[in-house]
């Protein structure tokens, strides 16, 4: 088995909206924002070669689909399909992906499965022979989104993915397709039905935790994002996950943190959590 962190393309966002209700003065010190108030962020990808032969992809990232307006909009910084580029440096093709696991389907996570926007070309996915696992409530809100949350999914997006006939939409915590080694928490505080997966390594197992914590910063509890649809919840659920990886000596896998791929937990008596022995990229073999 071997496992790699992988770079798709970053992103600026306003760091306020990223930090929710921690005041400037604060989150200033973890993330410097620049002249517009955005800081800058990754999409980071997981790659998982297993013992089973199957090359799966934890996530595409943000991708380059947006059209030159729109990317200056969501501050996608990168006009190329980085995440490509990455997987290229490690071997890796389009063709060679068997799997690709989305956590939920806003677009700084599902983008990367589309190609890279070229004026008169309709968007097609990346990965021609890649099956696809999505959570059945996370696919339920890009279906049926809510006004505050709309703008986040891609259009078209379900019907290309439900075009390939590889789509399973998992209910509970488990993937048919995944099979054993690979579990999911299912958490809600963000947005409905986010997968967060669990896997079974050589090292110990490793967690994704996409949006419940997206970087270093978000793993002291109280620290929540605008975006996040009930930050009490989510705040109760990052608690119950972070002590179970703890009491696992897991390691925490982090999406958006520009400096760090993965690190270790400890909790001092206080019951506040911290992330230690950070890495900035992970290379597991």
């Amino acid at each position: 088995m071997r496992l790699d962190s992988v770079r798709g393309n970053t992103q600026k966002l306003d760091g306020g909206a990223m930090f929710g209700n921690v005041p400037r003065a604060m989150w200033q010190r973890w993330a410097p924002p620049d002249d517009l108030n955005r800081i800058l962020l990754a999409c980071r990808c997981l790659l998982v070669r297993d013992d089973r032969g199957r090359t799966i992809l934890f996530e595409a990232g943000i991708g380059a689909f947006f059209e030159p307006k729109l990317r200056d909009r969501f501050g996608v910084v990168e006009p190329e399909h980085v995440l490509l580029r990455s997987l290229a440096d490690l071997g890796v093709r389009p063709d060679d992906i068997d799997i690709v696991v989305l956590s939920h389907l806003h677009f700084d996570h599902a983008g990367g499965l589309l190609t890279a926007w070229s004026e008169g070309q309709v968007p097609a996915l990346v990965f021609p022979r890649a099956s696809y696992v999505v959570g059945e409530d996370a696919w339920q809100r890009a279906l049926h989104p809510h006004a505050r949350d709309r703008a986040s999914f891609i259009p078209g997006l379900t019907d290309l993915l439900l075009a390939t006939g590889r789509l399973e939409r998992v209910r509970g915590e488990t993937s048919e397709l995944l099979g054993p080694g690979y579990t999911f928490t299912v958490s809600n505080g963000h947005t409905p039905g986010l997968l967060l997966a669990r896997i079974d390594t050589p090292h110990g197992p490793i967690t994704f935790m996409g949006d419940l914590v997206p970087g270093v910063p978000w793993v002291h509890l109280p620290i929540t994002m605008g975006y996040d649809r009930y930050p009490e919840l989510l705040i109760d659920e990052k608690e119950a996950l972070l002590a179970r990886i703890l009491a696992d000596d897991g390691t925490v896998f982090f999406t958006h943190d520009p400096n760090v791929a993965a690190s270790k937990l400890t909790r001092d008596t206080h019951g506040k959590f911290t992330a230690t022995s950070p890495v900035a990229e992970l290379h597991w073999a």
